[in-house]
């Protein structure tokens, strides 16, 4: 399982993504771009989460 590892990183991708499209919406004024951005932003977050909770199973891990 050694592909579980690089996985958060697929979040950081999205997150990168979404705020481009943010950004190329930002300047038409019908189109809305907050849904870009709270996409992102819940992007970056479940990187951050993914990747504290494996450390935190590596850790259990090695302690057995």
């Amino acid at each position: 399982m050694g592909y579980l590892k690089y996985t958060p990183y697929i979040y950081l991708i999205f997150a990168l993504y979404f705020i481009y499209e943010a950004i190329v919406k930002w300047s038409d004024p019908e189109a809305t771009p907050w849904l870009s951005v709270m996409i992102a932003g819940l992007a970056i977050f479940m990187f951050f989460f993914r990747r504290k909770y494996a450390k935190k199973m590596q850790d259990r891990n090695d302690q057995s």
